[in-house]
């Protein structure tokens, strides 16, 4: 049986240090129906985790302060990437990034340029995942 979700209730965390950036996923994921956060770098990330609680992230790797993979590094030491399904969305897309990404508990990992179909695509994908070691 396939179970309906309210896309409302599916909280996820935008985290980009490019203003432009940052609004554009955050509109596009708004629009697609999720309830979502934003952070500026991976200090703020880390922060936004504990108090937000989300259920997904999106995650540039090139920060201040904390790049996207100490970002993860910390989430995989605290053990906050069990909980939080994390995709990486960067202009980095060197074979040794998404190794290490993956290798730290990234679920996915997406380079920019991206369309607007493959987030939304993605998106879905971590939370079907994420359905699918709940149940």
């Amino acid at each position: 049986m396939l179970h309906s979700f309210d896309l409302s209730d599916r909280k996820v965390l935008v985290v980009d240090d490019e203003p432009y950036v940052l609004e554009l996923l955050v509109t596009r994921l708004t629009l697609a129906g999720y309830n979502t956060f934003s952070a500026r770098d991976g200090v703020e990330a880390l922060e936004r985790v504990e108090t937000v609680r989300p259920d997904a992230m999106v995650l540039d790797i090139n920060m201040p302060r904390l790049d996207g993979f100490g970002v993860l590094r910390s989430m995989s030491a605290s053990g906050a990437i069990l909980r939080v399904a994390t995709m990486v969305l960067t202009a980095r897309n060197h074979p040794d990034d998404v190794r290490l990404a993956i290798s730290l508990g990234a679920k996915d990992y997406l380079a920019k340029p991206f369309k607007d179909d493959q987030l939304a695509a993605r998106v879905a994908r971590l939370f079907r995942r994420r359905d699918v070691l709940l149940a």
